[in-house]
């Protein structure tokens, strides 16, 4: 995945829990649009701003799973709660932010925050050997990013997320948690 990641500041200084899961944050937001883009790219089609909306919703989901995931058992808990938190928080205004431009006012925080929870749940259910998911983790992302393409043509869209799409954005994720955490890669 050709994402050029942000994970340097421009301030010194010690940089709070809250500081990186703001940088995890926009980089988690830029890798699920790069990823509609290049399947829109081999020729998904959508119905409109609001699919398309969905199917990055759910990328995110699934990358703070993974994010997650990283963390367990090299953060504290407290300090994971923080984290989590802050990447929710941080997703969640990125959401309202864009959704904003697109649809005009409206409460758009809450519709990010639901997927967080709902799919946290869902992926509890998934093994993730090694900090990456397994065959069942990835079928399910296929299977929700096909239910939010309901009514286009999205025959193949389990098989490029499967075998394209998540692939790539979980090396990238592990990638950008690395670096910006210290977070050991298994």
């Amino acid at each position: 995945m050709a994402i050029r990641m942000r994970t340097q500041w421009h301030t010194r200084g010690p940089k709070s829990i809250e500081d990186r899961a703001g940088v995890i944050g926009f980089n988690i937001w830029k890798i699920a649009n790069e990823a509609w883009k290049r399947m829109e790219k081999e020729g998904f089609r959508v119905g409109g701003d609001q699919q398309v909306i969905t199917l990055v919703m759910e990328m995110v989901a699934f990358l703070v799973q993974i994010a997650d995931r990283m963390v367990y058992g090299q953060m504290d808990e407290a300090e994971r709660a923080r984290f989590i938190n802050a990447l929710g928080g941080h997703l969640a205004a990125t959401v309202e932010n864009n959704m904003f431009d697109l649809f005009g006012p409206g409460e758009y925080r809450k519709s990010l925050i639901d997927t967080l929870n709902a799919r946290g749940a869902d992926y509890a259910e998934f093994d993730f050997p090694g900090g990456t998911p397994s065959y069942a983790a990835l079928r399910y992302l296929g299977d929700k990013m096909a239910e939010a393409m309901a009514g286009t043509d999205s025959k193949w869209v389990i098989e490029q997320v499967i075998e394209i799409e998540a692939p790539e954005a979980v090396k990238t994720i592990r990638r950008l948690v690395h670096e910006v955490l210290g977070i050991k890669l298994d």
